[in-house]
């Protein structure tokens, strides 16, 4: 239990690192150099129970080994990490019984095997009680919506299936913490709506801790209430997506509806980038007043409608990586 009698974080990382080591050759002799690669450079973050947070960063920015360390696979280099209250390297075994790992480009199932199979193969895995297992399969065929090809080999699933049989294979022993790898990555419009409403029912209801790792961006505005950010293995961000396009000198776009379609609008400071009939889109930067231009713009023209939107996520990450920003992280 914590100090004030609360139960401890389900993830703590506290200066988290990891290096590896790289033998290179050089120039044309036989000889090689050992050069430092740095995956994850003093990394510090806590997950409470009960949250869904995704976890972000471009390729190559420390995502993936990050999940190793959680999940027990690599061992940091330094720093403390702890999960469920364990250290995952040197209690792996145990702490298998208390999470659940789905990678979206690799299968925990039997290939050959109908899913059902497959699934009472992971009950015997882990050990699950007969009427424990049947309990869950049945509440988890339900949700997934498994019935119509529990049968089936997986290798004749499609894509969605496989990966909500791979999600009902990841939960089959009621875990306390989901990590989640790019669960969504090329399923159809469907199917990913299958996923992401099974997931935000499984946080809400359940209380699931969730750590989503993705790219669709998309999966995270629909479902993670907090991001964490990591860029060249430094945490870049930790906060909510108002905090993030806080952070972020990311203009914003004003869509404008003129009474009558006519040439580009005129304003000092402000770009049209895009003319469709009546409709004109400007560029309003972060740091001008969006009252003050509506109503330059309402004094001009006869304006039917305007709105303002808010940057995209994707141009806010982009700003981010670019590092159009002057942020520390600090507790949400």
């Amino acid at each position: 239990m914590g100090r004030s009698g609360t139960p401890p974080a389900m993830i703590e990382a506290v200066d988290v690192a990891k290096s590896f080591t790289l033998r290179r050759r050089a120039g044309r002799g036989p000889r090689r150099v050992r050069t430092t690669l740095s995956a994850v450079d003093g990394v510090s973050f806590t997950v409470g129970r009960g949250e869904f947070v995704g976890y972000l960063g471009p390729n190559g920015a420390g995502k993936s080994t990050t999940i190793k360390m959680l999940t027990g696979i690599l061992t940091p280099s330094s720093g403390t990490l702890r999960v469920c209250g364990m250290d995952p390297s040197r209690e792996r075994t145990a702490l298998a019984r208390r999470i659940g790992v789905v990678f979206g480009q690799r299968t925990t199932l039997w290939w050959d095997l109908p899913l059902r199979d497959s699934l009472t193969l992971i009950r015997r895995l882990y050990r699950v009680e007969a009427s424990a297992h049947r309990r869950r399969l049945a509440e988890l065929t339900a949700l997934l919506e498994l019935e119509p090809f529990l049968d089936t080999p997986v290798r004749q699933l499609s894509l969605g299936q496989r990966m909500r049989g791979d999600l009902a294979a990841a939960l089959l022993h009621g875990p306390e913490l989901l990590v989640l790898d790019e669960p969504t990555i090329g399923l159809d419009v469907v199917s990913k709506a299958t996923v992401r409403g099974f997931l935000e029912r499984l946080n809400a209801e359940r209380g699931t801790t969730i750590l989503l790792t993705t790219h669709d961006l998309g999966d995270i505005e629909r479902l993670c209430r907090r991001v964490l950010i990591v860029d060249h293995g430094r945490l870049a961000f930790d906060g909510d997506l108002a905090r993030l396009r806080q952070a972020v000198a990311a203009d914003r776009m004003l869509v404008v509806e003129l009474a009558r379609p006519g040439p580009p609008v005129e304003l000092d400071g402000i770009e049209v980038v895009r003319t469709e009939g009546p409709r004109q889109w400007l560029r309003l930067p972060r740091a001008a007043n969006a009252a003050a231009v509506v109503a330059g713009l309402a004094e001009r023209y006869e304006i039917s409608d305007i709105a303002l939107r808010e940057a995209d996520i994707e141009e806010v990450l982009a700003g981010l990586y670019r590092g159009d920003h002057a942020y520390t992280p600090t507790p949400p």
